[in-house]
């Protein structure tokens, strides 16, 4: 019995932590793309200007966030159709 409980505790408390958001909700428009063994972007960024000193010297370079906005717009392209006049 008391190994159950220890059982479904542990298994409840994996579930709460899987639970979790993967990434921030706050999108920022520009992002640092980082090469080398281990590439990754980091998207922190609100301006060029402010991601270009960190890319200075190192494999790197600064980019618009493909993904930057793409929840604002839950309806998907829209299309405008032309009436038959």
């Amino acid at each position: 019995m008391r190994t159950a409980l220890v059982l479904l505790s542990t298994i409840g408390a994996a579930c709460l932590l899987a639970a979790s958001p993967a990434r921030a909700e706050v999108d920022y428009p520009v992002c640092l793309h980082v090469y080398g063994p281990v590439t990754y972007d980091d998207c922190s960024y609100t301006t060029m200007e402010q991601c270009r000193p960190q890319a200075s010297g190192r494999p790197a370079q600064c980019m618009i966030n493909p993904f930057y906005g793409a929840r604002s717009h839950p309806g998907g392209n829209r299309r405008k159709t032309r009436s038959a006049d």
